[in-house]
């Protein structure tokens, strides 16, 4: 029997909705795409509730006009400034060794990891296991089915901002659809653009979007790190329109049309045209000095992202390197300079495995909206395996969240 997914991928710049219908043999088709402008964000949070709630709309009702679907539930993507996360230690007693690890004891391991200290503002987005350690034995990725003792586990929490995480919801649910499961974007990323080799051996995603750098680090099929910084794209975009004093609209443009990260590849004879302020009118200016302006903030976001990986604790242990995704890694020459500063083999992301529309969507743009139709298709066939990772569902965790915050509980 066929399925159909949605995501909506609720960006700074952008909000994409895609429709993905499956069919019986497991394979994934894209059969509706809406994308709009985005309104009422910044850097990922919202900050016009009504706006963004329009925006997500307008979004919505193209991708419905597209695949003639009506669209009732589906996927968020989470993202902002607001996203942090930690690691934790759960241990749980399994009786007398005399009979295997069950469902309910993987559970109770995970509710003591989860038994942390968090700010009351702050709610567990997600709690991944790194690896479970049975009796001492550690490596261990599926514990049901193995005799112990003792069972214990580490786990790498994603949590983000009550307010920020109810206003999301909100702007979803006042357009008439229920969220089945916020999903913090760059693990939406991760299962669009990332190998099962390149999870294993060790490496780093990096989702540059208009208003925020999303980075996770994956390691033995684990993810051990996660993190949000408050500078992406546009930041580029306003270092033009400054330098060159031209409106916003047309600086982006400037950016997609002529922009490279490695003015020296650039030739320094080549001039663009560019529209100003006031009367509108035209004035001309070197290629090549719009390129130097890039090349200057595009090489504070790669240092910024080294250091981030060496705070980590794992630049000695990605041998896969650094995968780059979202709108930025369209920028020319943005893996050739990334190469050059982290040392490390660096490709940029698109989307893997499409079918249906992919002319459309082929492009690291849209690699979160498809990581959330494929992380839906994971979590549909997992079934009751869903406890291995959370303890409850993305509706109970958002009722139970969005519960906390009423008056008197």
């Amino acid at each position: 029997m066929e399925r159909t997914l949605v995501g909506i991928d609720v960006g700074t710049s952008k909000i994409c909705t895609l429709v993905g219908q499956v069919d019986n043999q497991g394979v994934l088709r894209v059969i509706g795409v809406g994308v709009v402008p985005s309104r009422g964000f910044y850097k990922g949070g919202i900050v016009d509730l009504d706006a963004a709630t329009r925006a997500i709309g307008q979004s919505v009702q193209k991708a419905e006009q597209v695949s003639g679907y009506t669209i009732t539930e589906a996927y968020v993507g989470l993202g902002g400034s607001h996203i942090a996360s930690q690691n934790s230690r759960g241990v749980a007693a399994i009786g007398r060794g005399d009979r295997p690890v069950d469902r309910d004891d993987v559970e109770r391991t995970m509710e003591n990891a989860q038994a942390v200290a968090l700010p009351h503002n702050r709610r567990v987005v997600h709690a991944l296991p790194r690896e479970y350690v049975l009796d001492g034995q550690s490596g261990i990725k599926n514990p049901l089915g193995l005799m112990g003792y003792r069972l214990e586990v580490e786990v790498h929490m994603i949590t983000g901002a009550m307010n920020a995480i109810q206003n999301l919801v909100h702007c979803v649910e006042n357009n008439q659809i229920s969220v089945i499961e916020l999903v913090v974007q760059p693990l939406a990323s991760s299962e669009a653009v990332l190998s099962e080799e390149e999870r294993t051996m060790g490496v780093a995603l990096v989702d540059v979007g208009g208003g925020t750098i999303d980075m996770a680090v994956h390691i033995e099929s684990s993810v051990w790190e996660t993190l949000v910084r408050p500078i992406g794209g546009n930041h580029i975009t306003n270092d033009i329109a400054k330098g060159l004093r031209t409106p916003f609209n047309t600086a982006e443009d400037c950016k997609i049309r002529y922009g490279h990260a490695i003015p020296s590849l650039v030739s320094e004879s080549e001039i663009i045209e560019i529209t100003g302020f006031g009367d509108h009118s035209t004035s001309t200016i070197s290629r090549r000095e719009m390129c130097d302006i890039i090349a200057m903030r595009t090489e504070e976001m790669i240092e910024m992202i080294a250091q981030e990986i060496r705070r980590s604790g794992f630049d000695g242990l990605l041998p896969a390197g650094v995968v780059i995704t979202g709108g930025t890694a369209n920028l020319r020459g943005l893996r050739d300079l990334a190469e050059q500063q982290l040392e490390l083999p660096v490709r940029i992301g698109m989307p893997r495995k499409l079918y249906g529309l992919v002319e459309a969507i082929n492009s690291p743009v849209y690699a979160t909206g498809v990581g959330l139709l494929l992380w839906g298709m994971q979590q549909e066939h997992a079934g009751s395996d869903i406890g291995m990772g959370t303890n409850e569902t993305g509706v109970e965790r958002i009722l139970s969240w969005l519960k906390n915050l009423l008056p008197g509980e």
